[in-house]
């Protein structure tokens, strides 16, 4: 049998990003054993007290609305590009933050099918595993535009296949939405290839990287993606309701017409004229007044991120979750936990879901505990992994934890 505790301490004796673990905040009070959930919310970094203090008391405080000039105004297009270099695989002029993520997919997608209605196409393709956000925001839009939905039974242990997605594309087809890492499974779609087949069919794709930002690379230019929508709050570590981030292939601006049209998105904003015409580049698609405040912690995380390289926080990624089905197969099988995640990493996110009857007071068991993974249905405990802010042996003691609860719980059965 495995000596995972020592196999641990040996991983993180030689992991080139164990440093980066203190640079996120841990309190002294805190009463957390090992938290897995950074595939939901993401650790604060351990300066962003310091830095909101700063702009508080500076461009805020100090400089007041001579900041919207100095600096605001150009932010959400400044850090989107940032995050286009250090992440997205997207090149400048192309991504923006703003706005929530569920706001954002409306804006693309409505974009995308008013557009293609000048084809005369009439469906969206999804899949039926995708997340709720995505699936009801196009409900919502089908309802509005007189759309049909053709949706695409996903295997929940994996995800959209590019088989599937050419059998269900077609003349009619608008526009297809997926997500990249999906978020029950961790599977990792074939983003290039399925691309490839709805643009073959005449649709436009808009790929959903919520579970991929700051984990898994994205190469959104060389997929040759149309459209895409993120959220900062997860292994980009913005905190809750940090705001989102939206990408618009060049391709398609001055094209595509978003249909929230607030005062930044327009031509000359600061003239406020009658009528809307809409600025050039990935302007057009802001709307309102961005979240300056909440961008604070995102720019914090950057830092982290471009520092240690998105292609070293996808090694240890990938050896963080290799790591917990190794242990699962050892010290959790015999007791009815199955990974339902795939076992081929090439193929997996950053988290891996077990299932079991009974999981979801185990999960609760787990949180009085301080041991914080989070409950799916059906029966899925996911086990998120932040590789910057995650050591080996915080993966062994909480599952060790998990391994205890079980134990209790069938003792009572």
């Amino acid at each position: 049998m495995t000596d995972f505790a020592a196999e641990a301490a040996e991983l993180d004796a030689a992991d080139p990003l164990a440093a980066y673990r203190d640079r996120f905040l841990a309190p002294e009070s805190s009463d957390l054993v090992a938290y897995f959930d950074g595939n939901s919310l993401g650790r604060p970094v351990a300066d962003v007290p310091e830095r909101m203090a700063e702009f508080v008391d500076g461009p805020w405080g100090d400089r007041l609305i001579r900041s919207w000039d100095e600096q605001w105004l150009d932010l959400p297009l400044e850090l989107g590009d940032r995050l286009g270099r250090v992440c997205l695989g997207a090149a400048p002029g192309q991504t923006f933050v703003g706005d929530s993520t569920t706001v954002l997919l409306y804006k693309l997608c409505r974009a995308a099918v008013d557009h293609q209605a000048h084809q005369g196409r009439t469906e969206v393709v999804l899949d039926t595993d995708n997340f709720p956000t995505d699936r009801y925001i196009l409900e919502g839009i089908a309802a509005e535009r007189g759309l049909t939905l053709r949706w695409i039974e996903t295997d929940q242990r994996t995800g959209v296949t590019v088989d599937q997605v050419r059998e269900a594309v077609g003349p009619q087809t608008a526009l297809a939405v997926f997500s990249h890492v999906a978020y029950r499974s961790g599977f990792i779609a074939d983003a290039p290839a399925i691309t490839e087949a709805v643009h073959d069919a005449g649709g436009l794709v808009l790929w959903d990287l919520c579970h991929t930002g700051g984990s898994v690379p994205a190469h959104l230019d060389d997929w040759g993606a149309d459209l895409a929508v993120g959220c900062s709050y997860k292994y980009l570590n913005g905190g809750p309701g940090s705001p989102a981030w939206a990408y618009v292939a060049s391709r398609h601006h001055g094209i595509l017409r978003q249909p929230i049209q607030g005062w930044l998105g327009r031509k000359d904003a600061f003239t406020m004229g009658p009528g809307y015409e809409p600025a050039d580049g990935i302007r057009a698609f802001v709307s309102g007044t961005p979240p300056i405040l909440a961008m604070v912690p995102l720019q914090a995380s950057l830092d982290l991120v471009e520092e240690a390289g998105i292609d070293a926080i996808r090694d240890k990624s990938v050896k963080l979750t290799d790591f917990v089905i190794r242990y699962v197969d050892e010290e959790l099988s015999d007791l009815g936990v199955e990974v339902v995640s795939p076992r081929d990493p090439n193929l997996r996110g950053g988290h891996v879901t077990l299932r079991r009857n009974g999981f979801r007071a185990v999960n609760q068991a787990l949180w009085d505990e301080g041991v914080i993974p989070d409950y799916r249905e059906p029966d899925g405990i996911r086990i998120g992994l932040s590789p910057l802010s995650t050591s080996f042996a915080e993966v062994v003691d909480g599952l060790d934890a998990l391994r205890d609860a079980i134990e209790r719980l069938d003792a009572f059965q």
